[in-house]
């Protein structure tokens, strides 16, 4: 029942607006700022491999998440110092925008649990519980918004390849 109400209510539509655009406006921000103010994140990177997330017998929780950083993410720094500031913008704008929507949140989901998982709480919890409402709602979180356009156009397009490789097959 909830989720008929979120995918298909358009007062729904227009609460989900809300919640995009705020988070949108926070991914945009963030983004934003590490674009023209500078951005390095081996500091951050190097303090989540050297103070790991433990558990209550002192354990590594995330040690799989660790050996990627320090194995990978690390060694290749100039890779992440431009897409987190680049792919942050980008969230926040398809969020602001409506466009993409769910493309949009799904990546922003998987940057907060990459920073949760690196050991950062913060706004993280919040962001990650809103982020799954407009997630789980898909095409109406975005209704008042460009995928009001841009997703029945993606979808004519895809239709029309699909039938015209039909026809090709036969």
């Amino acid at each position: 029942m909830f989720n008929h109400f979120l995918r298909e209510n358009k007062i729904s539509a227009a609460i989900l607006t809300i919640i995009r655009l705020y988070l949108g406006y926070a991914w945009f921000t963030a983004g934003f700022h590490k674009i023209t103010g500078g951005f390095d994140a081996s500091g951050f990177l190097g303090n989540a491999v050297a103070n790991p997330v433990k558990g209550p017998d002192g354990s590594i929780v995330y040690g799989w998440y660790v050996n990627f950083l320090e194995s990978f993410a690390l060694p290749n720094i100039d890779v992440f110092n431009f897409i987190v500031p680049w792919g942050e913008t980008l969230i926040g704008l398809g969020l602001m925008l409506g466009c993409l929507t769910t493309a949009a949140m799904f990546f922003g989901l998987v940057m907060n649990f990459s920073f949760f998982l690196a050991g950062t709480v913060s706004h993280n919890p919040t962001d990650i519980f809103l982020g799954f409402i407009i997630l789980t709602a898909g095409y109406n979180a975005g209704h008042y918004g460009l995928d009001h356009w841009v997703v029945p156009f993606i979808r004519k397009t895809i239709n029309k390849k699909s039938t015209n490789n039909a026809k090709a097959a036969a």
